[in-house]
């Protein structure tokens, strides 16, 4: 786990592009379930993770996704796509396109990074 406070909790899910995963601690199925707590929390954490990216990973493109369908709970996708990455423009999940591609930034400081800023702007514990 990447991060939690007392509404929702920040994973990293493994890829070889960065992409992190948003949850709620209650397990909602819809968005609409959530208090305004939560769907505050939420995109605060959407917002600084997407900035975070932008500035960190330069990449082509952030995608940001909830479908559900796999697993019915409330959570969110936030991927730094770029144009050479294995996938793209396909979604992640989508057909491969091509071989080879390797994450030129490292991902740890990063992590550190948006740990630290999360933990900076969040003041629910």
């Amino acid at each position: 786990m990447l991060y939690s406070n007392s509404l929702i909790y920040i994973e990293l899910q493994e890829s070889e592009i960065p992409w992190l995963k948003i949850f709620t601690h209650v397990p909602h199925k819809e968005f609409s379930e959530c208090s305004s707590k939560e769907k505050n929390a939420i995109w605060n954490s959407l917002e600084i993770i997407e900035r975070e990216m932008l500035t960190y990973f330069q990449p082509t493109k952030i995608n940001i996704a909830s479908f559900g369908n796999m697993l019915p709970r409330v959570h969110w996708h936030i991927m730094a796509r770029f144009e050479n990455d294995s996938y793209f423009p396909e979604p992640m999940w989508g057909v491969k396109q091509r071989e080879g591609f390797k994450l030129t930034t490292p991902m740890e400081p990063f992590i550190e990074e948006l740990k630290a800023v999360l933990a900076s702007r969040f003041t629910t514990s």
